[in-house]
């Protein structure tokens, strides 16, 4: 029997393919970026033919750099950067429009409309989430208004929205298959996370057709076979869950009460509910977990929306370091005791402030701050920003003892220690800090028999490093009192 997974990870800036075996470890991978474009302030896109032909690319390498045959593999995971929303002609498998990535704040002014209107309580009610530009929806009502035909042609059944995933999917089946899991649905604000099923009154509201909406499917099931083509032989797509769902699985927090925060181009923390839907009284979202044999889990969580991509802006934008590497090196040198804050609102702030209009600033400067100073304030505000989250969960009632980390950032030690620190908690760093491919693998792994129990998947999980508090309290007082300023500062009241 074939013991091997693939695992395709589409995120924000790259496609990436990870072959890994029975027992969690990767065996072959490969990573393509791809084009970001951003044609007003505030908007951002993707092709999505570009993330396509860059997913088939990495996951043929992947399997290359392995010597690995596609009938080598059990089945095929899928995890995604959520909320980017496409639509497609089915006839002829086109977009209509490029991908309007999760980032975009264009329909912030309608947002505002609607929460002005009372409608909040219903989106909250049914799907946990908040109204927001950051969710599908009001994406896709965008593209269906501002495309030529699109609504009519969309109220005729001619085209399909999927996120990420679907979108693959589609194209890795041959189009012969429109389908996404729970935890995708449950981030479009289209989808009751109580009843699991596409909601009437919330698609009357936000305008969007249900003849346009993939079927809904367990994150573990049988989602189609690839075209024999795209791999050289048909694979079972067999897992997809959105990316954090994904790593939450990948960093096996099954247990209520567990969570993950995961530092890729933004910051998700997740904690797991188990089967309560615990509605957040401090603006943070509620989410299915997973869904497995047709049971919803469910957890909490928080999403910042500017975390690498702080380190992104410092290297390409500012031209402060080449390289990410370098910024640990700028950290040690300035030390945890930083006066300049940077707070990288670029696209206003996620979880729990939800501000779409405030933007970006660097405060504290005085004439002896240099490169060094604003390089570890990009690296503390992720840090803070995440002492925000965790501060919230709290104050919802749910316990945090540690927290498991994973993601590109997580690799910098300096970053995790400040952490646990700002935190006042263990930070546990796993073995394999690929933990959203990971999950996909072992959601694939599940459902073709390759893992037999989440209790197996939990024994496979591996502590490489924990970071233990070691603050002062007084200090971590007052930077995280001078965080709060700075953020004062920016929000649009």
């Amino acid at each position: 029997m074939s013991r091997y997974l693939l695992a395709i990870d589409q995120g924000t800036t790259s496609s990436r393919a990870i072959v890994f075996d029975d027992k969690g470890a990767q065996v072959a991978v490969a990573q393509q970026e791809f084009h970001q474009y951003f044609p007003k302030d505030g908007w951002v896109e993707h092709d999505a033919m570009e993330i396509w032909d860059s997913t088939l690319a990495v996951c043929r390498s992947a399997l290359n750099n392995g010597k690995i045959k596609a009938s080598d593999l059990a089945g095929i995971g899928i995890t995604n950067q959520r909320e980017t929303t496409v639509i497609w002609d089915r006839a002829t498998g086109q977009p209509i429009h490029h991908a309007i990535v999760w980032q975009d704040r264009r329909t912030a002014s309608w947002c505002t409309k609607l929460r002005q209107d009372g409608h909040e309580s219903l989106v909250v009610d049914r799907t946990g989430l908040l109204i927001d530009p950051y969710f599908s929806a009001t994406k896709i009502a965008w593209i269906l208004d501002n495309v030529d035909g699109a609504r009519q042609r969309a109220e005729a059944g001619e085209l399909a929205f999927g996120t990420i995933d679907t979108w693959l999917l589609w194209n890795l089946t041959g189009g012969k298959h429109h389908r996404t899991d729970a935890t995708n649905a449950s981030r479009t604000a289209l989808f009751n996370i109580h009843t699991q099923q596409w909601d009437p009154q919330l698609l009357k509201l936000f305008r969007v057709p249900a003849v346009l909406l993939p079927e809904v499917f367990d994150s573990a099931a049988e989602y189609g076979l690839t075209e024999p083509e795209c791999l050289g032989a048909s694979v079972m797509i067999a897992g997809i869950a959105g990316d954090q769902h994904a790593a939450l699985i990948g960093q096996a927090c099954f247990e209520p009460g567990m969570a993950k925060s995961t530092y890729g181009t933004g910051c998700f923390l997740m904690l797991n509910t188990g089967q309560q839907a615990l509605r957040s009284e401090n603006r943070l979202l509620t989410t299915v977990a997973y869904r497995l044999n047709g049971k919803p889990c469910y957890a909490i969580e928080g999403s910042i929306f500017v975390a690498g991509a702080a380190m992104q802006w410092l290297r390409d934008g500012l031209r402060l370091i080449s390289h990410a590497r370098e910024s640990a090196e700028h950290a040690a040198r300035v030390g945890v005791n930083n006066p300049v804050y940077l707070v990288p609102a670029f696209t206003g702030l996620g979880a729990p402030h939800w501000d779409p209009n405030a933007r970006g600033a660097i405060l504290g400067l005085t004439r002896d701050t240099g490169i060094a100073e604003i390089v570890t304030a990009g690296l503390q505000s992720v840090c803070y920003q995440t002492k925000d989250l965790v501060r919230a969960i709290r104050n919802d009632g749910a316990r945090l003892e540690s927290l498991r980390v994973d993601g590109g950032m997580a690799v910098n030690d300096w970053v995790m220690q400040f952490l646990s620190d700002i935190l006042n908690v263990p930070v546990d760093r796993p073995s394999v800090t690929e933990t959203t491919a990971l999950g996909a693998a072992y959601l694939a792994g599940l459902q073709t028999g390759v893992f037999d129990s989440l209790e197996q998947i939990t024994s496979l999980w591996e502590c490489e490093h924990q970071f233990r508090p070691d603050m002062a309290p007084g200090l971590r007082e007052s930077l995280y009192a001078g965080w709060l300023d700075a953020v004062e500062r920016v929000c649009n009241h």
